[in-house]
Order: C-alpha cells, then sequence, then structure tokens
C-alpha cells in the first residue's frame, strides 16, 4: 500500500498552520501545491496525556493524526482502526482489537478513528467501507484489510507484518519520549527567513543547502514548492479564463493558478493541451514545465500517473 495513500497532505497541513501561525498574516501563501490540504486546517496539538509511550489505545482526530499516527510510527508498529457508530461489525472488531493491543506489550499500538468525525483521515485513506484496519510503518500504510477478522487472523497479520519490519521500529518505551534528531542549522536559518517573510532569501538557502547535498530530500522539497507558490501567486486568478489558446505563456500560468487551487488534474490537462498543438521549444517548454509540477506530488497518485499517460500520447 505505501504510496498508494496520502498521508503527507494530513502533515502538510498542519506543518502549514504551524507555519502561518509563527509568520503571521503576512507569510507566505496559505495555499498548498498538495491536493487536500484547506487553508483554515487546524493544526496538530501537543501529544495529549491519553498517547502517552503507554498506552495500547488512542483515540485520533484530524488534528492529532500526524502526531499519534505519522510520528509514533516511527518508533512503534501502529494499526489504523477506521470506525462509526453507526456500523455494527465495527463494534464486532473494535474490543478484538483493543484486546489485543493491551496484550501486545507496546509491539503495537491501536489508533481508533471515527470516520463521520474526522472525514479528513477518512478521505486520505479512501474509505469506501469499514470496520478498514490499516498498519502504518515509518509514516507509510504497509498493509490492510476490511471486515471482521478473528483473533487469530489479526495475530497471525500482526506477526507477518512485524517480521518484516520489527527491527527497524526501535519501540516507545513508557515515559520516555525518542532522543529528537539534531536539526541542521541551515534548514532552521531558511525557515527563519520564511518567518522574516524574506521568501526570496528563503528559496536560494533551500537551493543552495539542495544543491550541495542533491541527497537532501527535504531542502529540495521546500524550495520546489516553494518556488511553485511564489510563482503561482504573482499571476492574475482571470488568467485561467483569459489565456489565448495559442499563448503558450499564459496557458503556463493558467496551470498554476489552478494547481494553485487545488485542482490538479484541470491543470495538467491545461499543459497536455499546450503539448498536443506546439512543436519545437515551446513543446518542450510546457513538457518541461509539467515534468516540474509532477515533482511536488507523489508519483503514484491516480491523477499524476493519468496524466503521464496523457503526456505520452500527446508526445508521440
Amino acid at each position: 500500500m505505501s504510496g498508494a495513500v496520502d498521508l503527507a497532505g494530513l502533515k502538510e497541513r498542519a506543518d502549514a498552520q504551524r507555519a502561518r501561525t509563527q509568520r503571521g498574516p503576512g507569510g507566505v501563501p496559505a495555499a498548498s501545491p498538495v491536493p487536500g490540504v484547506p487553508e483554515n486546517a487546524p493544526a496538530a496539538p501537543a501529544p495529549s496525556s491519553a498517547g502517552g509511550g503507554g498506552a495500547s489505545v488512542i483515540d485520533v482526530t484530524d488534528a492529532s493524526f500526524e502526531t499519534e499516527v505519522l510520528d509514533r510510527s516511527t518508533r512503534q508498529l501502529v494499526l489504523v482502526d477506521l470506525w462509526a457508530e453507526w456500523c455494527g461489525p465495527c463494534k464486532q472488531l473494535s474490543p478484538v482489537l483493543e484486546r489485543l493491543a493491551a496484550a501486545s506489550g507496546g509491539r503495537w499500538v491501536l489508533a481508533k478513528i471515527d470516520v463521520d468525525a474526522n472525514q479528513r483521515i477518512a478521505q486520505a485513506f479512501r474509505v469506501q467501507s469499514i470496520p478498514m484496519v490499516v498498519a502504518i510503518v515509518h509514516g507509510q500504510p504497509v498493509s490492510a484489510f476490511n471486515g471482521v477478522r478473528s483473533e487469530a487472523e489479526i495475530i497471525a497479520w500482526v506477526d507477518e507484518i512485524l517480521a518484516q519490519v520489527g527491527d527497524s521500529l526501535t519501540g516507545a518505551p513508557e515515559g520516555e519520549a525518542p532522543e529528537p534528531e539534531p536539526e541542521d542549522p541551515r534548514m532552521l536559518a531558511a525557515e527563519q527567513k520564511m518567518n522574516d517573510g524574506d521568501f526570496d532569501g528563503a528559496l536560494a538557502a533551500y537551493r543552495a543547502i539542495a544543491e550541495a547535498e542533491p541527497e537532501n530530500i527535504e531542502a529540495a522539497s521546500a524550495a520546489r514548492n516553494l518556488d511553485f507558490v511564489l510563482r503561482a501567486q504573482a499571476h492574475d486568478p482571470a488568467i485561467v479564463e483569459t489565456a489565448a489558446p495559442g499563448d503558450v505563456d499564459a496557458q503556463l500560468a493558467a496551470a498554476d493558478v489552478l494547481l494553485l487551487s487545488q485542482q490538479p488534474e484541470a491543470a495538467f490537462d491545461r499543459i497536455i493541451g499546450v503539448v498536443k498543438v506546439t512543436a519545437g521549444d515551446d513543446r518542450t517548454r510546457a513538457r518541461t514545465r509539467l515534468l516540474e509540477l509532477f515533482e511536488l506530488f507523489d508519483p503514484a497518485e491516480p491523477f499524476v500517473v493519468a496524466a503521464r499517460r496523457k503526456l505520452a500520447s500527446a508526445l508521440y
């Protein structure tokens, strides 16, 4: 399942909210190029007492998902139980999961999520039926099942997952928080420029780090996203309606505006349309821009996969 579920958007939303809180109303644009990250999304709160190191069952919300599921899954296997009050099978399965979590001795933790009250999470997991149980390791879904399973089946399922990933998990000792990794002072300096409103300076700083360390994914991603947001915000939103069919620059600007407004399919189709009717340098420029926009997303996203197919068809 890795890559098939967009959990990054939930973390991105919390990060964006924290950044807006630090920067104030004059900060970087609230809009995000990541789909499903609304401007007014809540920030993730600090870990609650219910989610301490020894808790075997945790009630998780949209706001606490980053801390209680994504962060925790770097240390422990997290089983996400997606349920609803009206769901009869959920009421059969949940007690079994809770009992097994309590008996696991900290090998894994159960995160219970009411899909009716936390629809953003439900959308991220693309829930179509419940109960649904998803295993999360290092921030990624690795396995899942739907419907009611017996205690023996669940134990065998969990044991198989732990046999594959257990060595990569450090566990979360009771009352102890893991030592945070030291933060890169260059990244902190770039973030401070963002907080101060020096977006050009922040972009230059992120780019410098990425050029010096090609393997630094965080810096490269920050540079790409900031570069896109600054460019897209410079366009007049009306360009979406006024761009002439043969005006390549206007069509590329319109695609930026569409993507900034959380319409990736429409943005990609706009550029693919340019590719179809152009040649030479104009076609190369449009193709290059589209590939750059693809890099803002998980390559496994269905709309990215579909757009790549359309691009190949337009080119060949």
